[in-house]
């Protein structure tokens, strides 16, 4: 289902019109409103004047998650506080929280966003949608809720844990989509299974799933599990929310809203722009936010973009799911290892839960050591040793070519490493300590 045709499947050269103005707006009120940009746009002696193109937007400043928290609370605000009617802050547990600002207009633009990813993920008015990503400051549940509300869809509110309530109200009101983390759907189907509860026999048939990286692997295993579709979405509380980005039923790249979200691909060490099809750090500037509008903000998420026909009929940008990020990126021995490409890797190993954490420390000759931790399956668990020391030595070998590090693995019982209703735990990384 597209939600709307209009600009989902509008014309390349009539969006990047439309682009190019909504820029030029930006930056001129970024200029006038915000002495932050408009310090920054000194430094680089750039103003609207020089904005001729799209390609113009390399001449302006990026924006950095430290200049969100160094501006914390209301140092980014665009508009007069009075027209702020909400407020959404990071997740993150370190230093000061970004903050996003939000008009009533901004809501209406991230209720249509959300909307589209929704579609995307071909829910209509006649779905009973779970969602079950954190409400309060955390901008998932708000976010689901208003796009399921916009297409007509009715909702349950459900926020994150209390799983036992979850898998009750599943059963009982007919849910027929699902909207959490995608660990968090892994896990229910854990206490679903332990409750004696047949997910595939339920209507619950489709599901969209962000705000951590997952991989195609687990992907998979929540399909099975479920009987369903599991569709990727994309989003981060500096932008907007959940709703920059979305996969359609062709599920090749995740389509960005970019109309009202510009993507761009950086090389992360040097900064210059890559050209569409390379691998790089993710750049949005928000084209029609008012509250907290930004430029060039830098995500830390690695990806490329794909331009070209997309079967579903929609004509945006596709971004690649997600590689990982710069910030979550482990150098161990040298090596560059995300946490993804070892779920990616665990997943399809038969006798292994898709529950894993890694354990970094320094050993006594300074070299680093990785001890990864991996549930197995309770009837493989009870199996006789013979089977677990091959199934170690398996996943050890496939660790070894995939990585390219030797990595020490631990076979753990099943719901042995801790879960989480929110943003899985992967890494305990005790080096610097």
């Amino acid at each position: 289902m597209i939600y709307n045709p209009e600009y989902e499947c509008m014309e390349t050269e009539a969006r990047e019109r439309l682009q190019l103005a909504h820029l030029k707006n930006l930056v001129e009120m970024l200029y006038t409103n915000v002495p932050f940009y408009r310090k920054k746009m000194d430094a680089l002696h750039v103003t609207v004047r020089d904005i001729h193109s799209l390609k113009d937007i390399a001449k302006l400043p990026f924006t950095t998650k430290d200049d969100l928290r160094d501006n914390y609370p209301h140092g980014l605000l665009a508009c007069p506080k009075d027209r702020i009617v909400e407020v959404h802050m990071s997740s993150g547990t370190t230093g000061k929280p970004v903050v996003d600002e939000y008009t009533l207009g901004d809501i209406n633009i991230w209720r249509e966003a959300m909307a589209r990813t929704l579609a995307g993920g071909g829910c209509t008015r006649d779905d009973i949608v779970q969602n079950c990503y954190g409400y309060g400051l955390f901008t998932g549940g708000p976010g689901a809720h208003y796009g399921a509300m916009a297409i007509g869809a009715e909702v349950l509110p459900m926020s994150s844990g209390n799983t036992a309530r979850q898998l009750m109200v599943m059963q009982d009101f007919g849910s027929t989509m699902l909207t959490c983390t995608p660990s968090y759907a892994l896990y229910m189907t854990e206490e679903a299974e332990e409750a004696g509860i047949d997910l595939k026999a339920l209507p619950i048939s489709k599901g969209c799933f962000g705000a951590e990286p997952w991989s195609e692997n687990m992907r998979k295993e929540i399909e099975k599990r479920y009987g369903m579709k599991a569709y990727d979405i994309y989003g981060l509380t500096e932008i907007t929310g959940p709703g920059v980005s979305f996969e359609c039923e062709a599920q090749d790249g995740l389509h960005v809203n970019e109309d009202l979200f510009f993507p761009e691909i950086i090389d992360p060490a040097t900064g210059k722009s890559l050209p569409d099809g390379e691998k790089g750090e993710l750049v949005f500037t928000t084209l029609t936010k008012e509250g907290t509008p930004l430029l060039r903000y830098r995500t830390r998420d690695i990806t490329y973009l794909m331009r070209g026909a997309c079967s579903c009929g929609r004509t945006t940008v596709r971004m690649h799911r997600l590689f990982g990020r710069t910030d979550d990126m482990l150098i161990i021995r040298g090596v560059n290892v995300f946490p993804s490409q070892i779920e990616q890797a665990l997943i399809a190993i038969e006798g292994s839960e898709p529950q894993y954490l890694i354990v970094l420390n320094r050993g006594e000759s300074h070299l680093d050591e990785v001890e990864l931790q991996v549930e197995v399956k309770k009837e493989f668990f009870g199996d006789e040793t013979r089977s677990l020391e091959a199934l170690r030595a398996k996943i050890e070998g496939v660790m070894k070519s995939k990585l390219q590090i030797g990595v020490r693995v631990k076979l753990v019982e099943p719901k042995t490493i801790e879960r989480s209703i929110g943003k899985a735990r992967r890494v305990i990384d005790n080096r610097n300590i």
